[in-house]
C-alpha cells in the first residue's frame, strides 16, 4: 500500500512530512520482526503506528494486543503479562495465560513501557533476547513467537540516567526508532483535522457542522496544542455540542483554549522530562480553567437590586420561582473573591509547588479513589501512586 492507502484505512488525517516519515518507517519494518520504540508526545496518536506495522506484517492474521503499562497496577503487572499458576498468589484460583502467550504468533503493543517497574524490565528483556518467559508461579520455562513494540512519551535516555529504565531494554526496544511529531509542528494539517472532527460530530449528534471564521481559524492554528490530537478533537466536540451559533468566531474559540503562554515558574530538574512539565502545566490550566468559569458563573449570576444592592439570581424552576434571601448577598460575594483568590494564587505558583493541591484536590473530589481522581486529572493510575509517594501525601 502507498501513503495514501494508508492514511485512507487508517483514518489518518495530514500530509505533514514529519508525519509521512513515520509512516513511511512504519511501511518498511512492517515485514520484519524488528522490534519498534514508538516516540511522542500524549496525544499525538501514536497507538495507530503499530496498527499499521501489525496490518502489513506476515503475523496480520495472528492475534494483536494493545497494553497499557500504565493503567496496570504495579502488583499484577508480570501475571498480566506472563500469566500465572493457580494459587501463586492471593486471588488466584486459576491459572491463567499472560499477553506473551496470548499474543503467540501475533504482535503485542506496550503502550507507555516507560511506567514498568523494573523488575518487569528484567522479564521483558529476556523475553526479547529469547523468546522465553516463566510464568508467576512457576519454575517452567515457556516459548513464545512475539514481535513487540512499544511507545513512550517519556524521554527514556533521562529515565535511564536516573535509574527509572534500563539501557539494555532500551537499546532492545529501540531496534527501530519511530518519531511521531506533535500537534504543533503540523500547522498545515490543524484545520483539516478539526473540520474533520466537527464533520464527525455533527453527524452523530445530528446537528448542522460547526464553522470558523477566518479569524478564528488564525487563532486555531496559532495555539500550541499542548495535548496535541487529542485535545483538538475534543474542542470540537465541546464547540459543537455546547454552541448554539454555527459560525465560532474568535472570541468564543478562545473560551476552549487554556492559556498556554502563562507565565509559570519552572524550577528545574535533571529528573525531569519536556513530556512530564507538559503533562503538568495541562493539569493546572485544567483547575484554572475551572476555577474561572465558576467565577464567571458567579459574578454573572449576581444582580442588582434598584436599590443598587446585589442581590443573587433568581432561580427559575418549570412551575415555580424561589427568590434567595438578600442576606446571603454576602455568601455569594466572599464565594466569589475566594474563587478568585484560588485562581490567582495557582497563577502564581511553580508547578512542582502545585502538584501537591492538585492531587489533594482530586483524592477529596472522590473521596480517596486513586483510579477516579487519575482519570479527573488526565494521568496513568500508576504514575499518580509515583506523585503521591513523592510529595509524601
Amino acid at each position: 500500500m502507498d501513503l495514501d492507502q494508508i492514511k485512507q484505512r487508517f483514518g489518518i488525517i495530514g500530509d505533514d512530512p514529519g508525519l509521512d516519515r513515520a509512516l513511511e518507517i512504519a511501511q518498511q519494518v512492517a515485514p520484519t520482526d524488528l522490534s519498534v520504540l514508538i516516540t511522542g508526545e500524549s496525544g499525538v496518536g501514536k497507538e495507530v503506528i503499530p496498527q499499521i506495522i501489525h496490518a502489513n506484517s506476515p503475523r496480520k492474521h495472528g492475534v494483536y494486543i494493545a497494553v497499557n503499562c500504565g493503567a496496570i497496577p504495579e502488583g499484577t503487572i508480570d501475571s498480566e503479562l506472563f500469566g500465572h499458576e493457580k494459587g501463586s498468589f492471593t486471588g488466584a484460583t486459576e491459572t491463567r495465560k499472560g499477553y506473551f502467550e496470548e499474543a503467540n504468533g501475533g504482535t503485542l503493543f506496550l503502550d507507555e513501557v516507560a511506567e514498568l517497574p523494573l523488575s518487569t524490565q528484567v522479564r521483558l528483556l529476556r523475553v526479547l533476547q529469547t523468546g522465553e518467559f516463566i510464568k508467576v508461579g512457576s519454575s517452567k520455562v515457556q516459548k513464545t513467537d512475539v514481535r513487540v513494540i512499544a511507545a513512550t512519551n517519556v524521554n527514556l535516555m533521562r529515565a535511564i540516567q536516573t535509574g527509572r529504565f534500563r539501557e539494555d531494554l532500551y537499546y532492545r526496544l529501540n531496534t527501530v526508532p519511530i518519531s511521531v511529531p506533535p500537534l504543533r509542528e503540523r500547522k498545515d494539517d490543524i484545520y483539516r483535522l478539526f473540520r474533520k472532527f466537527a464533520l464527525d460530530f455533527s453527524d452523530r449528534y445530528m446537528m448542522p457542522v460547526i464553522r470558523l471564521t477566518p479569524d478564528a481559524r488564525t487563532m486555531l492554528e496559532s495555539y500550541r496544542w499542548p495535548g496535541n490530537v487529542r485535545q483538538l478533537k475534543s474542542v470540537a466536540e465541546q464547540v459543537s455540542i455546547l454552541e448554539h451559533e454555527r459560525e465560532i468566531g474568535p472570541d468564543t474559540l478562545i473560551k476552549y483554549l487554556p492559556d498556554t503562554s502563562a507565565s509559570l515558574p519552572v524550577k528545574l530538574s535533571d529528573t525531569r522530562t519536556d513530556a512530564d512539565y507538559a503533562a503538568e502545566r495541562d493539569l493546572i490550566f485544567k483547575i484554572l480553567f475551572k476555577l474561572r468559569q465558576d467565577v464567571d458563573e458567579l459574578k454573572s449570576g449576581i444582580v442588582t437590586s434598584p436599590s443598587g444592592e446585589q442581590l443573587p439570581p433568581v432561580l427559575e424552576a418549570p412551575s415555580s420561582s424561589i427568590i434567595i434571601d438578600p442576606k446571603d448577598v454576602k455568601s455569594v460575594k466572599e464565594e466569589v473573591e475566594q474563587l478568585q483568590d484560588e485562581v490567582h494564587a495557582l497563577e502564581n505558583v511553580s508547578i512542582h509547588d502545585v502538584n501537591s493541591e492538585l492531587i489533594k484536590r482530586a483524592l477529596a473530589k472522590h473521596g480517596g479513589r486513586r483510579k477516579d481522581a487519575a482519570q479527573d486529572l488526565g494521568i496513568s493510575e500508576r504514575t499518580l501512586y509515583r506523585k503521591i509517594k513523592e510529595l509524601g501525601l
